[in-house]
């Protein structure tokens, strides 16, 4: 996969450097798991803090299905 580069606001979680948009998802789970962001109940869901809210278009909580479409906009 060709490497695309990451927003400003995406880079914030993922790093800067252009990256396959596997290693962006795989970057972001480390970090969602690092911080504890998936929801206690259904850990299908993320709960945004505020390095992430700006990804997912200012929502607290996404799927992560949903993850992955709106992380999308912010690959070039």
């Amino acid at each position: 996969m060709k490497p695309l580069q990451p927003s400003e606001s995406l880079a914030k979680v993922v790093g800067s450097k252009p990256l396959p948009r596997t290693q962006v998802v795989k970057k972001l789970w480390d970090y969602i798991k690092k911080n504890d962001l998936q929801d206690k109940k259904n850990r299908r869901n993320i709960n945004a803090d505020a390095a992430l809210k700006p990804v997912f278009g200012g929502k607290g909580t996404v799927s992560m299905f949903e993850m992955t479409k709106l992380v999308s906009k912010h690959l070039s």
